[in-house]
């Protein structure tokens, strides 16, 4: 089992954000991005089966977690700024990227603004729009009057439904305390800057190569939804997870830790086959 590693990076002036490293020094450098509530402990089941091949990071965003929380700045196009100070501050010249649920609209963003620094793409259960989706404005109404201290109900249903398989109780647990560490006001801003952008525009401009993971009992993203993606990216992969739910790094990890690992062997030796879908 892989030793993870627990570190902090300021990547501007009044903002730390908490990481978590894993793998070995000389592998791919792979930056993991979380979504809406979460923060790095959403990515322990991956981080602890890295392969040798592998060299993860997973920070933990503004506002999340035990991240610093600055009074604005939660729109999608910010946590996509703060996605570039993090490879700056921790020197990664060049990465994968994987982006889970609203965590892949920041992490495809900077895919599509700095083809420089980013290798590929990996995006798992991400929104291609939420515009008609009835889970988003579910949310936009449950965050109407929420107040701090949030509510454990409020959380305990945010995390409901997103899994299709059963997960072991400590982890829900676990994230369910991470959850109730972002306050009121982080919660409605991030949710609004997420609802409120125009998530198809994001997908313009991604030259990188792409992998879009999606479970076929995703409750929240239908397999239309992700036809907007691969539409929009030209080239993506894309492969389907039977059984699997919205969170398939959580339902699945030794699986998705396996294909990231295939994904990152291509993209550094371009003839090696593709492994199954």
């Amino acid at each position: 089992m892989t030793v993870i590693s627990l570190k902090s990076a300021q990547v501007r002036e009044g903002l730390t954000l908490p990481y978590a490293e894993a793998g070995y020094p000389g592998g791919t450098p792979v930056v993991l991005v979380h979504g809406l509530g979460d923060s790095w402990w959403s990515f322990e089941p991956l981080l602890r089966r890295f392969p040798a091949s592998l060299h993860g990071y997973a920070p933990t965003q503004r506002g999340h977690g035990d991240a610093d929380r600055p009074p604005e700045g939660y729109a999608p196009e910010d946590f996509a700024a703060d996605l570039v100070a993090f490879l700056d501050a921790v020197d990664i010249p060049r990465a994968i990227l994987v982006g889970a649920s609203s965590g892949g609209v920041a992490a495809r963003i900077v895919a599509g603004s700095h083809p420089d620094r980013i290798a590929g793409l990996v995006l798992l259960g991400v929104p291609g729009t939420l515009a008609d989706k009835p889970a988003a404005s579910g949310l936009r109404k449950a965050l109407e009057g929420l107040s701090d201290p949030v509510p454990r109900p409020f959380v305990e249903d945010f995390l409901s439904g997103t899994a299709a398989r059963p997960i072991a109780r400590g982890f829900i647990e676990t994230m369910v305390e991470e959850s109730l560490k972002l306050p009121a006001h982080v919660w409605k801003e991030t949710a609004a800057g997420l609802l409120d952008t125009d998530l198809a525009a994001t997908l313009a401009g991604i030259l990188v190569p792409t992998l879009v993971i999606w479970g076929d009992q995703d409750e929240y993203l239908p397999r239309e939804d992700q036809q907007v993606i691969l539409d929009a990216v030209h080239g993506a992969g894309f492969l389907v997870y039977e059984g699997a739910g919205h969170v398939v790094h959580w339902e699945q990890p030794e699986r998705v830790v396996a294909d990231i690992a295939a994904f990152a062997a291509r993209l550094a030796h371009p003839g090696t086959p593709a492994g199954p879908a």
